[in-house]
């Protein structure tokens, strides 16, 4: 009975034993099998994590977290300052180091106080649009539109980016919640802790950035649409001034070709072209001005009060600009007339080529200025036009007159007959100015309605004088003001020809004394013998 029992105990024994062992291992296989699966989550919320790790909206709630953080540490540290526990000296001092380094840190991440992404939670600001006033501004408005669609795509694009985020970080939640179901770590619920706040603090975030961005969108399509309907008016406005601008050229245009068939000279039609134009330039002005300036009375008392500055500053323009119109309304200078002009020891003569607003622009040809000045002909001038005010500007071809007197001179010796030369210069003056006479006492005719004209005389002219060397007989005669060296060279060789064949005529020069043997006479005076100028050079050569 006994052996019986004992066998039933150990039987029963070992059948525990048996039962044991299959728990153990059911709880092995049990352990193995979460242990794989949390493995399993844990790499796929890594990879989650790895995903938005380098976001810049995480990489801003980590400054918002820093922020709280310093502010944290910083209110910890003014309470201790207020305690009533005594500090020494070091204490305090390295206390309110402390302190200011926090203060530091928090200013420069100030932004993030009260925003888990900081400034991108508020959408650009919109500038106020300003009327637009002239053409310029278009482009300017053009700027502004596409800035504000930007702006606009910027805020937009912000939601979608805290979407997409929340959406990775739910989904991380989720897997660390698994996690947790299958083991529970402290480090696993403090994650979950920690992911579950920032969800929260980015709805929230996603939840103001909606609001604000329907309002911001609104808002940014009425500027736009405002922006639009500016520039419309103001392309509209320029197609209105284009149209009034066009018909001033039309009717000036018009015009032109109306006088130029009443004026038969060219210089005339140029100076009444150069009227309109400037007309034309001036009504154009005006036009502009009084389309883009809203108040001219304004424009009226600057121009005032700069006006006086202005002059100063720009005194030569000015005199230049006002000589112009002088020259235009009186006509005493015309494109097309031959001038000199006298500025200091400067000394030119030449061809009206063009009369603009500041300048008259000559070219200068051969002349007797050329011949004994210059020495050199065919350069442009650039006279400003405020010289007519204080130079001396002769004019040669003045109201159609263009002709001038001219003189040669030529000196015969005292014993020459110079009734005889007189006359024979005056024959061949007549002879070659004959043409010139006459086309002149036309044209000084003409002049007498404009002019009070007393001696008119228009034929040659000779006049004799007693110089140091001989007789001088001055001929004057009527030329072309144009072309006055070539009559000069031809009445010259002319008059030198007929002189040589008159044996009772010399021409005379200056002549001088060179002694170079002096002898004594019987009353104990020298004497010393005359060469003339060809002598003195044949004996300096034998020499």
């Amino acid at each position: 009975m006994i052996k019986r029992i004992i066998k039933l105990s150990f039987i029963f024994l070992l059948s525990i034993s048996f039962i044991k062992a299959e728990e153990n291992i059911v709880d092995e296989s049990l352990d193995f099998s979460n242990r794989t699966e949390i493995n399993i989550l844990l790499d796929k919320a890594n990879q989650i994590e790895n995903s938005y790790k380098d976001n810049i909206l995480i990489k801003r709630y980590l400054n918002y977290l820093s922020y709280s953080k310093i502010a944290n540490e910083l209110e910890v540290l003014k309470q201790g300052l207020k305690s009533k526990r005594k500090l020494s000296d070091e204490q305090e001092y390295q206390l309110l180091n402390k302190i200011r380094v926090k203060e530091n840190e928090l200013e420069l991440i100030g932004e993030y106080r009260g925003s888990p992404i900081g400034g991108l939670i508020n959408p650009p600001e919109i500038d106020k649009i300003e009327k637009l006033t002239n053409p310029f501004d278009i482009i300017g408005a053009f700027s502004t539109i596409k800035k504000l669609e930007q702006n606009r795509q910027q805020f937009l694009d912000l939601e979608k980016q805290l979407e997409e985020l929340l959406k990775i970080l739910k989904e991380e939640l989720d897997v660390y919640s698994e996690i947790n179901v299958l083991e529970q770590k402290v480090e696993i619920s403090d994650k979950i802790l920690y992911l579950d706040k920032q969800r929260r603090d980015f709805e929230i975030v996603l939840d103001i950035v909606s609001t604000t961005s329907e309002v911001f969108r609104k808002k940014t399509e009425q500027v736009i649409l405002e922006t639009k309907n500016e520039i419309t008016a103001q392309f509209q406005k320029m197609l209105n001034i284009s149209f009034i601008i066009m018909i001033f050229f039309g009717v000036t245009f018009l015009v032109k070709m109306l006088l130029k068939k009443y004026y038969i000279q060219n210089e005339n039609y140029y100076i009444v072209n150069k009227v309109l134009n400037f007309s034309l330039a001036f009504l154009i002005l005006m036009v502009l001005l009084f389309s883009y300036i809203d108040n001219v009375s304004y424009l009226v008392t600057i121009l005032g009060f700069a006006s006086a500055g202005i002059a100063i500053a720009l005194k030569d323009w000015f005199m230049s600009l006002f000589g112009w119109m002088v020259i235009v309304t009186s006509g005493f200078i015309q494109v097309g007339d031959r001038i000199r002009v006298t500025k200091g020891e400067v000394e030119t003569v030449g061809d009206v080529l063009d009369i603009s607003l500041f300048k008259i622009t000559i070219k200068e040809d051969i002349t007797m200025v050329s011949y004994y000045k210059n020495r050199r002909a065919g350069r442009i001038f650039f006279v400003p036009n405020n010289y007519i005010f204080s130079e001396l500007i002769s004019n040669y071809s003045h109201s159609e007159l263009k002709t001038i007197w001219d003189g040669i001179d030529i000196t015969i010796t005292f014993d020459s007959n110079h009734k005889k030369a007189q006359k024979i210069i005056r024959d061949i003056l007549k002879h070659y100015s004959k043409g010139y006479s006459d086309i002149t006492r036309k044209q000084l005719s003409k002049m007498r309605n404009k002019y009070q004209l007393r001696a008119t005389g228009v034929e040659p002219r000779v006049f004799t004088f007693i110089e140091p060397y001989g007789v001088v007989i001055s001929g004057w005669y009527l030329t072309n003001s144009f072309a006055a060296l070539v009559l000069r060279s031809t009445v010259s060789t002319e008059i030198l020809d007929a002189l040589m064949k008159e044996e009772d005529i010399s021409i005379a020069y200056p002549t001088q004394q060179l002694n170079i043997n002096e002898t004594k006479n019987a009353y104990g005076s020298s004497r010393a013998k005359e060469f003339s100028n060809s002598d003195i050079d044949d004996i300096m050569m034998r020499r």
